[in-house]
């Protein structure tokens, strides 16, 4: 009787009591129940170095492929931000007049700059995007290309180059 008290105050205290885990009194071990029988089998080395390799080799095959859709996906997203600024700039030209010159720049989209007629913003986030590489459009009036130049230069921000590096651009 004695010893439960004691084993309740421990308990009670946390087992700060003098002491320490080893001076705890040891009874008979509960049995517990076995989940799996001592005859199951689990998975070997070689079948857990099997199923890794065939693991890397997808990665090796697929992930190519996703990665040069991932680069895709962003070029269209540039042609479709162009087509959405070039719309924007056609709305600008429609009540001013004409197209906002280099020097003003697609940021007259957006603010106001006391142009005659502007009644804007053009753009519904009211901020000119970027492309998505993150750089700003490259924006030329009046253009080399037709009215005005819109361009984006690509993944690599260089003029030229193919594949992902290719500029995109509103002329072509």
């Amino acid at each position: 009787m004695e010893e439960k008290e004691r084993s309740k105050e421990r308990n009670e205290k946390g087992n700060s009591g003098k002491g320490n885990s080893w001076d705890r009194p040891r009874g008979p071990v509960p049995e517990f129940p076995q989940e799996f029988p001592l005859n199951s089998k689990g998975f070997t080395l070689i079948e857990l170095i099997v199923v890794l390799v065939i693991l890397g080799l997808l990665a090796g095959v697929v992930g190519p492929r996703l990665w040069n859709r991932v680069g895709q996906s962003k070029a269209q997203v540039a042609r479709l931000q162009i087509e959405q600024l070039g719309n924007a700039l056609a709305l600008f030209r429609f009540d001013v007049g004409h197209y906002p010159t280099s020097g003003q720049g697609l940021h007259v989209l957006v603010e106001d700059q006391g142009i005659q007629n502007w009644s804007g913003p053009y753009l519904e986030k009211k901020n000119v995007p970027k492309d998505t590489w993150g750089r700003d459009y490259q924006y030329r009036a009046p253009g080399e290309n037709g009215d005005y130049d819109l361009w984006s230069l690509g993944a690599d921000g260089m003029e030229g180059g193919d594949g992902d590096d290719a500029d995109i651009n509103s002329w072509e």
